[in-house]
């Protein structure tokens, strides 16, 4: 029954749980806070025993705080209650409002469960709203303020000061006060996960600070050229940044660079090798441009820089020079298909080049099926590849496939499975149609011009070597060498077979073409060489051969040897009548 001062009492319990609400706003962290929610019922709310018991993330229930009982405290904290038993409790019981209460009464069906509690024994109420010991009223705190919300803890308080069950004002301003402290919590819990997130977040600035700047290190003190190319939009592999290194390698300062890009600086032939590499990655031997117009062998190495939301970003690039290697390697591919003595195409590679003109049907033989391409239908081969194949020519001009896969030439479309120089090396436009060599018949002269094979012997060379030695012959070797190469066209091939034998191949001449560059090349050698200040001479004799479809190589040298054979006999025997 309310007595007249119960207004007084109301008016000073509000005030304390208004202090204790404001306190709970002041605390800092989550520890604290909890702290604060435990101390605010024994101080403001009348009780001399409180526990917070927080809910965990595997859902049970630990005691993260306890106030006013040393020895309480030091018995409960940290205890862990599941969260079975805590549902049981807060199914059974009288509610009152949003609390429980399980009177002593009642309160022995939970003597088993693994809840933490304080419990005390006395004598029973002396009569009905007297507190017992083992009576239990808790206060369950929910993140949306009520039921409806997702459970958050639970406080539990034990023994009122004024030694009665809570009445209608008391149980209101403890069902207040559990709603302001969830708040608290969960303020305190967002506080506690912002810094946290901002903790993490602050790390994981500075590792990425920490690794850009070991980028930048690596970038910009890398001994090998290095650079960054847009990739996309206006800017599209516009050269982003560059290190020291290749501004170095190319002769060029940054700002220069930074207003090109790889395809400005790519040997003309080596763009479709740099735009397959661009949108492959990968890697890739090319030239590029030096300041003073030069070019030099690189080996590039990309890589696209791509962002799992945004797709590629930019193409790193790795700049080495292999100028050297390729130096090596182009002399001893040199080496390989020239004569080390002349400098002039050896033997194989005068059969090559012979070969690359020459197909085994000849002309107005049988037809062979024709297979389709994507440049017609071409006798005998497979397809034509080109730009953006792997196969394209160094010019991006189609190069043709066998049917076995071999390489084609380029005129007269011959499979050249042996000579893989001739296709890095390119050999002019290719056209539709293989056009078959025609080999000329002197006994028919229609006017027409086909590819004409000289052969060269030198008269008088075995003399010299026996005379004045192998150094006076090696000299003049290379100078008989020289005349030849002068006294051709630009095209023309001069090669030495071995010995004192040379083989000329001339395209597009008549019959009294080669006849005339035979006699003027003969009239070239003729003059007197000076080998060490002596003077000496070699005559030479020509035979003119004709290459054709349908021939080997081999035989149209042995064509223009014999025919050599004979002009050498016929000059013979005119020199004997002569004398």
């Amino acid at each position: 029954m309310e007595t007249e001062s119960e207004p007084y009492v109301r008016l000073a319990t509000l005030r304390q749980v208004h202090q204790a609400v404001a306190e709970l706003n002041s605390a800092r962290s989550l520890a604290d806070t909890l702290q604060t929610v435990a101390e605010g019922v024994v101080n403001g709310l009348g009780y001399e025993l409180a526990a917070v018991n927080l809910v965990r993330p595997d859902g049970d229930l630990v005691v993260a705080a306890v106030a006013g009982d040393a020895s309480a405290e030091a018995f409960l904290s940290g205890r862990v209650g599941s969260r079975v038993s805590w549902e049981r409790r807060l199914s059974m019981g009288e509610r009152w409002g949003e609390l429980r209460f399980i009177p002593y009464t009642e309160g022995w069906v939970l003597d088993e469960d693994d809840v933490p509690q304080w419990r005390t024994t006395g004598p029973a109420p002396g009569f009905a709203d007297e507190w017992h010991p083992m009576d239990r009223l808790l206060a369950p705190m929910y993140t949306a303020g009520s039921a409806t919300g997702e459970l958050l803890g639970v406080i539990s308080v034990d023994r009122p000061r004024n030694g009665l069950r809570p009445g209608a004002w008391g149980r209101e301003a403890l069902q207040m006060y559990a709603f302001q402290a969830a708040i608290a919590i969960s303020n305190a819990r967002l506080r506690a996960n912002m810094q946290r997130a901002l903790v993490r977040l602050e790390r994981e600035q500075q590792a990425l600070r920490a690794s850009e700047e070991s980028f930048r290190q690596a970038f910009e003190y890398a001994p090998s050229g290095m650079a960054i190319a847009e990739l996309g939009g206006d800017q599209h592999g516009r050269l982003h940044r560059i290190n020291d290194a290749l501004c170095r390698l190319l002769g060029r300062s940054v700002s220069q660079l930074r207003r090109l890009s790889f395809s400005d600086l790519v040997h003309p032939d080596d763009v479709g090798t740099l735009l397959r590499t661009s949108a492959e990655g990968g890697r890739a031997e090319l030239r590029l441009r030096r300041r003073d117009d030069s070019y030099m062998w690189v080996s590039l190495r990309n890589s696209v820089v791509a962002d799992a939301a945004d797709g590629p970003r930019f193409l790193l690039t790795h700049v080495e020079d292999i100028e050297d290697r390729k130096r090596h390697e182009l002399q001893l591919a040199h080496r390989a298909s020239h004569d080390a003595l002349t400098g002039l195409p050896n033997s194989a590679e005068l059969r090559a080049r012979l070969s690359s003109r020459l197909c085994s049907r000849p002309p107005g033989g049988d037809e062979r099926e024709a297979a389709p391409g994507p440049f017609g239908r071409l006798d005998g081969f497979a397809e034509v590849v080109g730009v953006g194949s792997p196969f394209g020519g160094p010019f991006g001009e189609p190069v043709l496939l066998g049917a076995d896969g071999a390489y084609a030439a380029d005129r007269g479309h011959t499979l050249v499975d042996d000579y893989p120089a001739g296709i890095e090396g390119g050999f002019g436009h290719h056209t539709d149609h293989h056009v078959h060599t025609v080999a000329l018949d002197e006994d028919n002269d229609d006017g027409g011009k086909g590819l004409a094979v000289l052969f060269c012997d030198l008269d008088g060379f075995k003399s010299i070597n026996d005379r004045f030695g192998h150094h006076t012959g090696d000299a003049v070797l290379i100078e008989v060498a020289r005349r030849l190469t002068d006294g051709v066209r630009d095209g023309d091939t001069v090669a030495r077979l071995g010995g004192d034998e040379f083989v000329v191949l001339a395209d597009g001449l008549g019959l009294a073409d080669a006849e005339d560059l035979a006699v003027r090349l003969r009239n070239a050698i003729i003059p007197p060489i000076r080998v060490d200040g002596r003077a000496v001479r070699v005559g030479a004799s020509f035979g003119i051969g004709w290459a054709g479809c349908g021939m080997s190589a081999d035989e149209v040298l042995r064509s223009a040897d014999q025919r050599m054979y004979v002009e050498k006999r016929s000059r013979a025997r005119a020199g004997r009548r002569a004398g």
